[in-house]
């Protein structure tokens, strides 16, 4: 079911303006990363007509920024100017001796997906990179789904390993996913 979702989902996601769509995504969030204070913020390289958050890095000057890696053992967070490679699907991630940063220190981590629901859940391109990550981090940590508002759904198929993302960012803005927060999430 996941499979001809990630299909249909995608090819939607092809026909968005996703320059456009980005660049009113990260303005929104770039403010609620602001309000806040997160300075250790985790973003990605778009890939696959994702949403881009490099726009952070000129709206928050004053943060830093890391790269998700992929390896066997999950995925490592390293600096955004580490050296880079190509990954085997065609993206780029910091390479094996990219300096490697405890997720631990992070304040926010801005997370990849087809689409996303209105709880937060989150279909990804199967391998359950994200998932086991950020079930790893401390609660504190922000979680924020990137997505364009095409495709918050109402509900998508959730497995027991799934872990849903505390926020959604769109080009309408940044609000809750519809769940119980702590109160720490959702004060400025």
């Amino acid at each position: 079911m996941k499979r001809a979702l990630r299909k249909r989902y995608l090819e939607r996601r092809g026909g968005l303006e996703t320059d456009r769509l980005s660049e009113l995504a990260v303005t929104g969030l770039a403010g609620f990363l602001r309000d806040r204070g997160a300075q250790r913020v985790m973003i990605y390289l778009p890939f696959r007509g994702e949403l881009s958050p490099l726009g952070l890095v000129k709206r928050l000057p004053g943060a830093l920024f890391y790269l998700p890696r992929t390896a066997a053992a999950g995925l490592t967070v390293h600096p955004l100017e580490a050296p880079r490679e190509q990954h085997r699907y065609g993206f780029e991630q910091p390479a094996p001796e990219a300096p490697v940063i405890e997720p631990a220190l992070l304040d926010a981590v801005v997370v990849p997906g087809i689409a996303f629901d209105r709880t937060g859940g989150r279909l990804g391109y199967g391998a359950g990179y994200y998932d086991r990550f950020l079930a790893a981090l401390p609660p504190r940590v922000l979680r924020i789904g990137l997505v364009p508002e095409a495709l918050v759904l109402e509900a998508l198929p959730h497995d027991p390993w799934d872990v849903p993302v505390d926020f959604l960012a769109t080009e309408r803005g940044v609000r809750p996913a519809l769940r119980d927060h702590g109160p720490d999430k959702m004060a400025p």
